[in-house]
């Protein structure tokens, strides 16, 4: 259950669920598998897995929620194989070329006599919402597995207000200026990883793993006008982690100390050890969380959510309409 990736979502209204009516709420949208022709499932489930039977696991204020995505793997080569086995039948047994849109017609029928013989593959997704901190974290690697749970949860929900969690000072100029220096920020040390780009010229990457982030030849490529866009720190000497210019982190290592801190607790069942586990890594994701913004200048809270830009956009619309309507009647 510890997370070993965060993308961070700012709240921009109160959360004002408990963990009852969220509950209720996801219930209508909990997963089930796929059936033989569907493609893809996604749903929720008990983040305690066979251990619970809620959808939401409540812990000092701590809402944890488990998202479920399953697919149907049918490789693609085989389906195309599959297509030009037929496209050549038909070409040989009528004498003409097969055209692109029968070829996808032919793509069609193979997928759909196939899909109810494919395996299917399921992921676990899980994510939380702190009220108390105004975030809603979300353990992915990408932004765009992130987001499809933050979609399929508004959904359940009817709304969730967020935006990806942003900082007022530009991320690659403060790390590049840490670098620079070098000195890493206060509660920080560095790690041995980075990723240097060209502002000028996007594909010109340079990735430094096990290295001496101080070390000249790393300081050479930021006079030439190289910045850091990925840069390895170490939290508190407790918490390794390699951010980016998102200030998404990725590849956490929780030390074996704060481990051991949860181990500690008198957990007498799964319910119990997860209920440590998530008490203490959402603790430490929170205080960890802000050390880093404030490293960063502190949150930027300019920025608008999208329920917000859509509402603006409707409101103007609204107005325009209004406009339109009142020159027609004078």
């Amino acid at each position: 259950m510890w997370f070993k990736n965060l993308r961070i979502y700012r709240l921009t209204k109160e959360f004002s669920l408990d963990a009852e009516k969220l509950n209720e709420l996801l219930e209508p949208h909990a997963f089930v598998p796929c059936g033989s022709q569907d493609s893809t499932r996604y749903g929720w489930v008990p983040p305690l897995g066979r251990h619970g039977s809620l959808l939401v696991h409540a812990t000092n204020g701590y809402l944890m929620v488990c998202a479920k995505k399953q697919e149907k793997v049918i490789p693609a080569a085989v389906v195309n194989e599959k297509v030009e086995e037929l496209a050549q039948a038909i070409s040989e047994k009528e004498a003409r070329q097969v055209g692109r849109k029968e070829r996808q017609n032919l793509k069609d029928e193979i997928l759909l006599e196939m899909r109810p013989k494919a395996f299917a593959r399921s992921r676990l997704q899980y994510a939380y919402i702190a009220p108390q901190d105004g975030w809603v974290v979300v353990d992915a690697s990408s932004a765009s597995a992130a987001e499809e749970l933050l979609e399929n949860l508004r959904e359940a929900i009817s709304s969730l207000a967020v935006v990806p969690l942003s900082a007022k000072n530009l991320p690659q100029q403060t790390m590049t200026h840490w670098l620079s220096a070098p000195e890493a920020p206060l509660q920080f040390d560095f790690g041995h990883e980075c990723e240097l780009r060209d502002p000028k010229d996007s594909g010109s990457v340079i990735r430094c793993k096990n290295q001496d982030l101080c070390a000249e030849e790393i300081h050479n490529h930021l006079v030439a006008g190289l910045q850091v866009h990925k840069l390895g720190l170490t939290w508190r000497g407790g918490v390794e982690f390699l951010v980016d210019d998102q200030l998404s982190l990725k590849r956490i290592k929780f030390s074996d100390e704060l481990l051991e801190k949860a181990d500690s607790a008198d957990a007498e069942s799964a319910a119990q050890r997860f209920d440590a586990d998530f008490a203490v890594m959402a603790l430490e994701i929170s205080a960890l969380t802000k050390d880093l913004l404030s490293a960063f200048g502190g949150v930027n809270t300019e920025s608008a959510s999208v329920e917000e830009l859509v509402a603006k956009a409707s409101r103007q619309e609204a107005e325009a309409l209004a406009k339109e309507v009142e020159e027609v009647v004078l």
